[in-house]
């Protein structure tokens, strides 16, 4: 978010680019509804309703933004699914009723697949935004400074998420996750419970470590 990045913005403008094509594909697919899920705490989860507020004061910046139109709910968003909320706005979403939902990192990639499938079947056309980093450990100056095993866990996580590879999302080893400090595996493993039998192929549009930190951006259509 430049706002957040302020002078290091210039740096990300290819990941943002790439964010803003993969909403392009959610709003060409004139879904029913959308879901932005990501990582959150116990107290974040929700769901959040349409018009739900987060902000980035957090961060040191000043700014607010709303998940959809709607009246503003009592919860705040957690900041990934603030993130998502801050993507729509950016892209202007007129489309589908949105709905948030925050995911526990440490859950199992059998709920994971379990609410994926609740998901799926809430509507005919069903269109997901999922927010999550991969390890920060890719550099020495990394937020979790230096780990050799980080690069391989993401570079097999952008293979699986750009070819749309259901099975392989879900082997993604949820300990090492956690040892790598890694903010996405049960969102990643809860799309693909939604996907499984969708028939679903993959792109991915954005793969790389700013910061030391593993981004990357796919979409599934």
């Amino acid at each position: 978010m430049p706002e957040v990045a302020s002078g290091a913005a210039p740096e990300m403008d290819d990941a943002r680019a790439a964010c803003y094509d993969a909403v392009g594909v959610l709003a060409a697919a004139r879904p029913d509804r959308l879901y932005v899920l990501g990582p959150a705490e116990q107290s974040g989860r929700g769901p959040h309703p349409q018009g739900s507020r987060g902000s980035f004061r957090g961060f040191g910046v000043d700014l607010e933004v709303s998940l959809g139109k709607g009246d503003p709910a009592r919860r705040e968003l957690p900041p990934s699914l603030a993130v998502g909320a801050w993507l729509l706005e950016r892209t202007d979403w007129t489309g589908a009723p949105v709905e948030g939902l925050g995911v526990g990192e440490p859950l199992a990639r059998e709920r994971c697949a379990s609410v994926g499938k609740e998901l799926a079947s809430s509507a005919d056309r069903v269109a997901l935004l999922v927010m999550g980093d991969g390890s920060n450990c890719r550099t020495l100056k990394a937020p979790g400074y230096f780990d050799d095993r980080a690069a391989a866990f993401d570079a097999e996580a952008a293979r699986a998420l750009g070819s749309a590879d259901i099975p392989a999302v879900f082997a993604l080893d949820a300990e090492l996750a956690y040892e790598l400090n890694v903010a996405g595996r049960s969102s990643w493993q809860t799309l693909a419970g939604a996907a499984e039998d969708a028939g679903l192929a993959g792109r991915l549009l954005y793969d790389d470590a700013p910061y030391g930190v593993g981004y990357l951006v796919a979409s599934w259509s």
